[in-house]
């Protein structure tokens, strides 16, 4: 296990399949059958974890390599028994891409004793590298990241997320369209943009005030985690608490505004 780790390597190999999928941007059909998408989307997580992988198996040699498969809800309660393993989501936001809609990144995690250690999120179409070390910052490119100042919710932008949990056994649905229904009634604007470790990370750099989500999406969460907590924001569950690796909700903002949202909630 390196306590140092060489993080230009690390970025320019996201950069790098980053920029293999930006050229292929829109060069395929969107696709209109179940079995074309599944062929788009498996096509994309076999490029970018053949190139990432080809990249830093060199520098790092024994860390292993997992899938973020946000649709499995099992494997994200906790994380793996490995002490050190790279966790990567091969495209945030997968559906955007193929649909030829802007808002898709390339997410990778090294995580270290059950927690993220490093975190890139690559967005190649604003030419844009989120990234955080723990306990050393979090960064825009070379420009160090500071989360929203607002004081008053009708000046903030709040957005709601949902993931690939069963929403038909547990009332979850209903948790859902309250929690949409106090945000609307409550902060000035509300939206759902897709890529959820992107928004998190615009959470880090001020231009998102409050991510909210009711349900457990760890793998699509943890990159942006990492990166929202050292530009300054609470990582909180909707109850409250500190969260950690397996809750099955997400409350990141600056702390003066997770206290104003639980007020609310409460």
């Amino acid at each position: 296990m390196q306590n140092e780790i060489n993080i230009p390597i690390i970025l320019d190999a996201v950069r790098k399949v980053g920029n293999v999928f930006l050229k292929d941007y829109k060069q395929n059909a969107i696709p209109q059958t179940m079995e074309e998408l599944l062929k788009q989307l498996e096509d994309i997580d076999t490029i970018c974890l053949t190139s990432l992988k080809d990249d830093l198996s060199a520098e790092f040699p024994n860390v292993l390599w997992h899938d973020g498969d946000e649709f499995d809800n099992n494997s994200q309660r906790s994380p793996d028994k490995t002490n050190e393993y790279w966790l990567c989501d091969a495209m945030d936001g997968a559906i955007q891409y193929v649909q030829h809609i802007a808002g898709w990144t390339i997410n990778l995690v090294l995580v270290r004793q059950g927690k993220p250690f490093f975190s890139v999120i690559f967005d190649p179409l604003a030419n844009e590298m989120f990234w955080a070390k723990d306990g050393h910052g979090a960064f825009m490119n070379d420009k160090p990241l500071q989360i929203s100042n607002k004081t008053g919710l009708d000046m903030m932008l709040a957005v709601f997320e949902y993931g690939h949990h069963d929403k038909s056994t547990d009332k979850l649905s209903k948790k859902i369209g309250n929690t949409v229904a106090q945000l609307v009634q409550n902060f000035g604007i509300v939206r759902n943009y897709g890529p959820h470790g992107l928004q998190l990370a615009y959470v880090g750099a001020g231009r998102i005030d409050l991510f909210v989500q009711e349900d457990i999406d760890t793998h699509n969460w943890i990159s942006g985690i990492l990166i929202a907590k050292e530009a300054g924001a609470e990582i909180l569950t909707t109850n409250g608490n500190p969260w950690k690796w397996g809750d099955e909700s997400l409350l990141v903002a600056a702390k003066s505004t997770t206290e104003k949202y639980l007020k609310i909630t409460k």
